[in-house]
C-alpha cells in the first residue's frame, strides 16, 4: 500500500500530535528529552514492522514533502551562523565551539577505525559517529538516506537507532561525570569564593529582541528560507558539477547560501534577517521532516547489523568519557564551571541541546548555578554546532565515498 504526498503529510502531522501526547504522559520520554516526531514516527514503524513481519500489509509513502521539509530545515540551520553572533559570544563561546568540533571528528574516525573490526563498511559505521550522536535524528534521518541510495541497506535503522541510544545515554552520564569531576578537585568551595561572572561575555546575545510574533515578519521568515532555499539548490548543482566525484548532499548549497544570507543581514540594517520567526520554522520543519523520516523508517534492515552497531555505540560511550574528562573539562579551564559544561557537552554530544541543559540543571540544582555554563552551552549547542557538524560529515562522507568508488 502506497500513500501519496497528502496522504504521507497528513499521517505524519497525526502522529506527531500522538507523540506530543505520549510525551507528556509518558515520563520515560519526558525525562530523556525524546522529540514528540520520534516518538509518534517509531510507534508507527513499529506497528508497519509487524505488518509487514505477518505478511497483512507492506506500507510505502511518497518523500517529496519529507525532502522538501529536510531542506528546509538544513537551510534554516545556515542562518544560524553568524559570524558577528559568535565574536560577540566571547573567549568561551570560542573555545568550547572547537572543542565540540574535536569531538565531532573523532565521534568519525572510531566508527570508521572500528569498521572493519566489526564486519560493517565504514559509510554504514559512520551512521553512529557525530550523524546521530552530535547531529542526533535531525541530521540522521537527512543523512542516512544518501547512504542508502549508495546501496548501504540499513543506514536510516542503524542512524536513528544510535541517536536514540545517544539521547538516553547521554542523559545518563552527564550528572555522574560532572559530579564526579567536581568532588574530584574539590572545584565548589573555589567557585563559591569567586564571582560567577566572565568579563567577556554579552548577555545582550541570549536575550530575546521581540517579544511577540507578527504576521509580517513571519511570512519574511518563510520567504527568506525559500529564496535561501532556490539559489542554494544552483549552488549544490554548480559544486556538484565542479566536483562530480564528491556527490555533495543537496542541502549544502540552501545551507551555505543561508550562512551568507545571515552575515550580510547582520551588517545591513535594511536587510536584517527576522531571525526568530526562522527558529521557529527551523522547528516546524524539523518536527514535520523527523515524523515523516521515522514513520518510514525499515526496521526489519537492523536485525543482522544489531551486534556491530552495539559494539560501536559502546566504543562511542567511551570515547564521549574520555573526552569529556581529558579534553572539554581541561580546555574550559578546569575549574567548577567546566564540569557542569561537561555536564551539558555530555547532553548535546550524544543527544541533543535539550539534554544538555537538562543535565546542566540537574548539576546546579545540586549544587550552584553557573552562569557561564548555561550561557555557552545554549550558543554553541542551538546555533552553531549543526552547521559545523554537518559541515564535517560532509568532509567525511565525500572522502568514503570517493575511497568506495
Amino acid at each position: 500500500m502506497k500513500l501519496d504526498m497528502i496522504q504521507t503529510i497528513g499521517l505524519s502531522v497525526i502522529l506527531l500530535l500522538i507523540g506530543m501526547k505520549l510525551r507528556k504522559k509518558v515520563k520515560f520520554f519526558e525525562k530523556y528529552c525524546i522529540p514528540s516526531p520520534v516518538i509518534g514516527g517509531f510507534l508507527f514503524s513499529i506497528i508497519s514492522f509487524i505488518l509487514r513481519q505477518t505478511e497483512i500489509v507492506e506500507i510505502s509513502f511518497d518523500d517529496t514533502l519529507q525532502k522538501f521539509f529536510m531542506i528546509m530545515f538544513f537551510t534554516s540551520v545556515g542562518f544560524n551562523a553568524s559570524l558577528k553572533l559568535l565574536k560577540k559570544g566571547g573567549k568561551k563561546v570560542l573555545i568550547f565551539l572547537f572543542v565540540a568540533i574535536g569531538l565531532c571528528i573523532l565521534q568519525n574516525v572510531v566508527p570508521i577505525l572500528l569498521s572493519g573490526l566489526v564486519g560493517l563498511k565504514p559509510l554504514l559505521a559512520l551512521m553512529t559517529g557525530s550523524v546521530a550522536m552530535t547531529g542526533g535524528h535531525g541530521t540522521s534521518a537527512a543523512v542516512a538516506p544518501e547512504i542508502e541510495k549508495m546501496g548501504y541497506t540499513g543506514a536510516k535503522a542503524i542512524a536513528i537507532a544510535s541517536a536514540t541510544y545517544g539521547l538516553i545515554v547521554g542523559s545518563m552520564l552527564g550528572g555522574p561525570i560532572a559530579s564526579r569531576l567536581i568532588k574530584k578537585h574539590k572545584l565548589l568551595p573555589e567557585h563559591m569564593a569567586k564571582e560567577n561572572v566572565e568579563k567577556d561575555i554579552d548577555e545582550e546575545v541570549l536575550k530575546k529582541q521581540r517579544p511577540y510574533l507578527d504576521g509580517e515578519r513571519f511570512s519574511m521568515a518563510f520567504f527568506y528560507i525559500l529564496i535561501a532555499m532556490g539559489i542554494g539548490s544552483y549552488l549544490s548543482l554548480f559544486i556538484n558539477f565542479l566536483l562530480p566525484a564528491m556527490k555533495f548532499p543537496v542541502y549544502i548549497g540552501p545551507m551555505i547560501v543561508a550562512a551568507i544570507i545571515r552575515n550580510i543581514s547582520d551588517n545591513v540594517e535594511s536587510l536584517h534577517a527576522p531571525t526568530k520567526e526562522i527558529s521557529i520554522l527551523e522547528d516546524i520543519s524539523l518536527s514535520l521532516f523527523l515524523a515523516m523520516a521515522l514513520m518510514s523508517l525499515r526496521l526489519w534492515d537492523l536485525i543482522d547489523l544489531a551486534g556491530p552497531v552495539i559494539i560501536l555505540l559502546l566504543a562511542q560511550t567511551l570515547l564521549i568519557y574520555l573526552y569529556l574528562n581529558f579534553v572539554t573539562f581541561k580546555s574550559m579551564g578546569s575549574n567548577y564551571d567546566a564540569a557542569v559544561i561537561v555536564s551539558g557537552h555530555c547532553g548535546f554530544g550524544m543527544g541533543a541541546t535539550p539534554n544538555g541543559i537538562s543535565n546542566m540543571k540537574a548539576i546546579t540544582e545540586k549544587y550552584i548555578y553557573s552562569k557561564i555554563a548555561f550561557f555557552v552551552i545554549p550558543i554553541v549547542g542551538s546555533l552553531f554546532i549543526d552547521f559545523a557538524n554537518i559541515s564535517v560529515i560532509t568532509f567525511f562522507e565525500v572522502t568514503l565515498k570517493r575511497l568506495a568508488m
